[in-house]
């Protein structure tokens, strides 16, 4: 029985990643082949967008970081934010290549004006991009607050990047039917402004990864004070798991309970929203609470068969 939706399990995130990828692939190879330096940095922002949600569901702190207390077993130190650094690098390649060769197509005059279909091409990466949002966003809806909120903040920059691409795109054909030439500038300086945007993304998710670290082992002490509250609630037999996720200074708790397997719905409840109730008390910093409840389970050699059922566990009544 569960007091709240159960999250979302991380496999239900990939169709997100694995739509990027495509959009990637997608805007890249167009801007190969029609020479679009604007289809090219939009490919870039989108392989930003996957590489960002690799790194997080890989091991590492990542932009969410998890901290995790299974059975209260020892505290276990977070990795390295390797897969961020990675990805990280192979972005910034990408950004100083984009940008030489978008001011050397500026400085050499090299300027021309895109075709047809790679206006088309960023009208329909823009439709499937806002496709890939809605997508996510049922992905995510029963999900906390904060992925939420991350996911809208993720989507306006993506949409920012995109108004910057669909300008200097239309901005440069009109150059051509308005006959000025100084328009055609405006794709490659579309471009630089989109790779300038990856860039400050990059940073900012290569300064979230190293930061992530350091942090962590400040919840994880909390995580204990956590579990010993929750432990205090009469009717809850063991805490087989608690999860405190960090947005900014607050904090949004997952935990896992076991309660005596005899009790009725209503008593169960009852016990999960005291656990909740105490948590929001007494930690301000706390802003939300999911009570997942379970049914203890002793086993061999811990309780025996022929246990009568009178010598039952403690019952909520108090």
């Amino acid at each position: 029985m569960t007091r709240e939706q159960a999250v979302i399990p991380e496999p239900a995130a990939w169709p997100g990643i694995v739509g990027d990828i495509v959009l990637a692939v997608f805007m890249g190879t167009v801007g190969l082949l029609y020479g679009s330096l604007a289809l090219l940095a939009g490919a870039l922002y989108a392989a930003y967008d996957v590489a960002a949600g690799i790194a997080v569901r890989l091991p590492g702190p990542g932009h969410l970081r998890w901290l995790r207390i299974e059975s209260m077993s020892a505290r276990k130190d977070s990795p390295e934010p390797l897969p961020s650094i990675f990805f990280s690098v192979f972005l910034l390649m990408g950004v100083v290549q984009l940008l030489i060769a978008a001011v050397t197509n500026m400085v050499g005059a090299d300027a021309a004006p895109p075709e047809t279909f790679v206006l088309a091409a960023v009208l329909l990466s823009m439709a499937l991009r806002e496709t890939l949002f809605q997508i996510k966003l049922r992905l995510f809806r029963r999900k906390s607050n904060y992925d939420l909120q991350s996911l809208v903040e993720k989507h306006r920059h993506a949409l920012f990047s995109s108004a910057l691409l669909l300008s200097g795109v239309f901005g440069a054909m009109g150059g051509q039917a308005w006959d000025l030439p100084i328009l055609v500038y405006l794709e490659p300086i579309a471009a630089i402004l989109v790779s300038l945007h990856v860039l400050i993304q990059v940073y900012r998710l290569v300064k979230r990864s190293i930061y992530g670290s350091s942090a962590s082992q400040l919840h994880e002490e909390d995580a204990a004070s956590l579990i010993e509250t929750v432990q205090r609630v009469h009717g809850v037999i063991t805490v087989d798991d608690l999860k405190a996720q960090e947005n900014g200074h607050y904090v949004i708790v997952t935990a896992k309970i076991c309660v005596n397997p005899k009790i009725s719905v209503m008593e169960a409840n009852d016990i999960a929203n005291r656990a909740k109730m105490l948590l929001l008390n007494r930690f301000s910093h706390i802003t939300d609470v999911r009570i997942h409840v379970a049914p203890y389970e002793a086993g061999y050699p811990y309780k025996s068969n022929a246990e009568e059922s009178d010598s039952d566990l403690p019952n909520l009544l108090q």
